[in-house]
């Protein structure tokens, strides 16, 4: 397929944008008219020099997420897992902090992130075959960050546990279940989930570069094993929309029906609203695994997916069959995917992008008293403060993200017009883009900070 932007060629807008947001390296990757054009730009590891190419294999982090789904829809086309059966169901000795969450939780608060359950917990409980049965065991003193299905909040563990799940209900570990019902059946060639079949393709090795330093390859190349079901499918951004094919086609490749076709639509319905959702990176609603965006009237599904160094981002139209799918290693990628998933999507499927939140050019008076405090959940702690006749949230990064950011980031909130409780900042990762930042009163009375997808519930003055 011939695709142009302006007369530029896919591979030369790729380079230009790529240098334009200092991207050491990115995989891209377009779906229309049941076709797919690839181009790849930059390097994989700006230590070697090895050139990116179209089949190289970068983390598809999050996205791996809605894989994941995939393979429980196909366990509930069996009759083998039932989307609102208690977790105990397939785990029983599964146990939170709460005893309630613990035996109430069911495989479609997973599913939608509304389980409140404490979402990035990434413990690393080796490399063993059984390392998501003793992951799902060291779940045992995570806490709430909002009640059982009051909100949502963006839970890595809760996929960790499905996985888990999944392993229960075949008999067979996570890695080997996604390759026997999924890789294979889709006639994948490059994509895998361990380092080790990892290293038979070329590689990428995220880049990170942690305020007043200088940008260097990643200590680490990838997540622990327990991250798997969450997070740990490396590919090709031409694979991924083989992915984006299935779905498009409800839920058959090259004549085998894969997963259901009432599956995929059902993955695709919303299921919970999104407090701090609506612009280009976060949506609107959460369906079954994937993000569910209406951009102007159309509906968008995707999802986006960050690891160590390393941002994946896909977005599908399924009224218009296209998908696009852009992997990346450092850099800025966040505003290289705003600008050319932008030109992409309203060239080849018309749909318009929403344009970034942008605060009032006079800054609107805010009572502190509404929101200071201290904000707490796994992997963070966000100090929100008064100052300057505003608030800033100080947030500092624990666990497997102090890497990236060892310090203490400040987020200075200005309100959004006509919306008390609606804020905006600057990206920490994408200087000059707006992220949005809500805080919330649940119906319980509690008070949580709705931001980047997680609720973080207050805990203190």
């Amino acid at each position: 397929m011939s695709l142009a932007i302006a007369s530029t060629s896919l591979a030369e807008r790729l380079d230009e944008l790529v240098g334009k947001h200092a991207v050491p390296g990115a995989s891209l990757a377009v779906l229309q008219d049941d076709e797919i054009s690839a181009a790849a730009s930059g390097v994989l590891n700006l230590d070697t020099g090895v050139e990116s190419t179209i089949d190289s294999l970068f983390q598809i982090g999050s996205i791996t997420k809605v894989w994941t789904t995939t393979v429980i829809m196909q366990l509930v086309d069996e009759g083998r897992v039932e989307l609102d059966a208690p977790l105990r169901s397939y785990i029983p000795e599964y146990a939170v902090a709460d005893a309630t969450v613990s035996e109430s939780v069911t495989i479609r608060h997973l599913l939608t992130h509304s389980s409140g359950i404490d979402g990035d917990h990434f413990a690393d409980t080796g490399r063993g075959d059984d390392a998501l049965e003793k992951y799902a065991a060291s779940c045992a003193s995570l806490r709430q960050v909002h009640p059982l299905g009051a909100t949502m909040s963006y839970c890595n563990t809760g996929f960790s546990v499905l996985g888990r799940v999944i392993e229960v209900v075949t008999d067979r570990v996570w890695d080997t279940v996604m390759r026997e019902r999924l890789f294979e059946p889709m006639k994948l060639t490059h994509t895998a989930t361990l380092p080790e079949d990892v290293l038979r393709y070329r590689a990428a090795i995220g880049h990170i570069q942690p305020p007043g330093q200088d940008r260097r390859t990643a200590s680490s190349w990838g997540l622990p094993r327990t991250a798997g079901p969450a997070g740990g499918i490396c590919s090709s951004a031409s694979e991924v929309l083989r992915f984006a094919q299935l779905h498009l086609a409800g839920g058959a490749l090259d004549g085998e029906q894969i997963v259901s076709a009432d599956s995929v639509q059902a993955m695709q319905e919303p299921q919970v609203v999104v407090p701090s959702g609506g612009d280009g990176l976060s949506s609107r609603h959460w369906g079954l695994g994937w993000s569910i965006f209406d951009w102007n009237g159309r509906t968008v599904i995707g999802h986006d997916g960050g690891t160590i160094g390393q941002a994946a981002f896909f977005r599908v139209v399924p009224d218009a069959g296209v998908a696009i799918a852009l992997l990346t290693n450092g850099g800025n990628p966040i505003a290289l995917f705003r600008e050319l998933f932008a030109e992409l999507l309203r060239e080849l499927s018309g749909v318009e992008m929403p344009a970034e939140a942008m605060p009032p050019a006079t800054p609107l008076p805010v009572d502190p008293g509404a929101y200071v405090g201290l904000y707490e959940r796994e992997g963070a702690s966000i100090r929100v403060e008064a100052r300057d006749g505003g608030i800033v949230a100080v947030e500092t990064v624990t666990g497997l993200g102090s890497e990236m950011t060892p310090e203490p980031i400040e987020l200075p909130l200005q309100l959004a017009v006509e919306d008390d409780d609606l804020f905006l900042t600057q990206h920490p990762l994408a200087p000059g883009l707006w992220l949005p930042a809500r805080f919330v009163t649940l119906a319980d009375g509690t008070r949580v900070l709705h931001l980047g997808g997680r609720a973080t519930p207050r805990t203190g003055d």
